[in-house]
């Protein structure tokens, strides 16, 4: 029996490293935290205490969840994004580090806006990740976004309740709840962009997450043409339109943009090196 809380958290990192987890130290320590309620700083002043048999117990099965593959912020139900940190279920696409560079031009694209309260959409919420985040770096915009799944946008409205932010939620496929009329400043996408048959899909954490958040057709094109499509008639003049992608697929998002009439169109490379964000103006 484990007889100290150092001692079950090296049981639990030399668990997981034997299950192939890349980061077998954290993930130990964020599963010990979660089974004991306690955060690093209280774990290492209490390491040489005896854990609780309930501890024990709750920390193996939190282990033998993440042994098996599922992703650690689905265990947890929290990620951390950005300046957020967010609840996370398994209608929602997990947030992930390269999505924050979105983010940082989304806000240069705010900031360079004449009007007081820009009206910034984002499509494709998920979680709410991206729109809570501007929202929480620019407040005076106008938030709206929306989101195809009622349960991803259940845990979005959460989230923004959670964070104290004011965010318009709307159920509907990308631009499908507005009329013609309505328009924005600023429209940011992070949709679907995986080819449904890639065999990603059966690995890691993808597993676990809703497939219609990750795969679409066209090679995993279709609903970023889709977008790039529709976007236009919701834009005002001279405003942009921000996409994700694959790390291939700039090339192709390019020049679909291009022929839809997009100008200043531009790729920009993530801190890996590859081309992630494209972004068009709105003539």
């Amino acid at each position: 029996m484990t007889t100290t809380l150092d001692a079950l958290l090296r049981e639990l990192r030399d668990r997981l490293q034997a299950a192939g987890s890349e980061e077998p130290g954290l993930e130990a320590r964020l599963l010990l935290g979660a089974a004991t309620g306690l955060d690093t700083s209280a774990l290492i002043a209490r390491g040489l205490e005896a854990p609780t048999a309930s501890q024990r117990e709750r920390a193996d099965a939190l282990c033998r969840r993440r042994e098996t593959g599922e992703p650690i912020a689905h265990i947890l139900g929290r990620r951390a994004f950005w300046t957020l940190d967010l609840g996370i279920s398994p209608a929602c696409l997990i947030p992930r580090p390269e999505t924050e560079l979105l983010v940082e031009r989304a806000i240069a694209a705010i900031d360079a806006c004449e009007r007081a309260h820009p009206r910034v959409l984002d499509l494709g919420t998920g979680s709410g990740a991206i729109i809570l985040a501007l929202k929480a770096e620019r407040p005076a915009i106008e938030a709206v976004a929306t989101d195809r799944s009622p349960d991803a946008l259940r845990q979005a409205r959460a989230n923004a309740d959670a964070l104290g932010l004011d965010v318009a939620f709307l159920q509907g496929t990308w631009l499908d709840p507005f009329k013609p009329s309505d328009a924005f400043d600023v429209i940011v996408s992070n949709p679907p962009y995986i080819a449904p048959d890639d065999p990603h899909l059966t690995r890691g954490d993808l597993r676990f997450e809703p497939r219609e958040a990750l795969a679409a057709p066209e090679a995993g094109l279709g609903d970023l043409y889709t977008i790039i499509d529709t976007a236009l008639t919701h834009l005002l003049p001279g405003a942009p339109l921000l996409l994700e992608h694959g790390f291939d697929q700039a090339r192709d998002v390019r020049v679909c943009m291009e022929q839809e009439g997009y100008r200043e169109v531009q790729s920009l490379r993530d801190p890996a090196g590859h081309e992630r964000i494209t972004i068009g103006v709105h003539a």
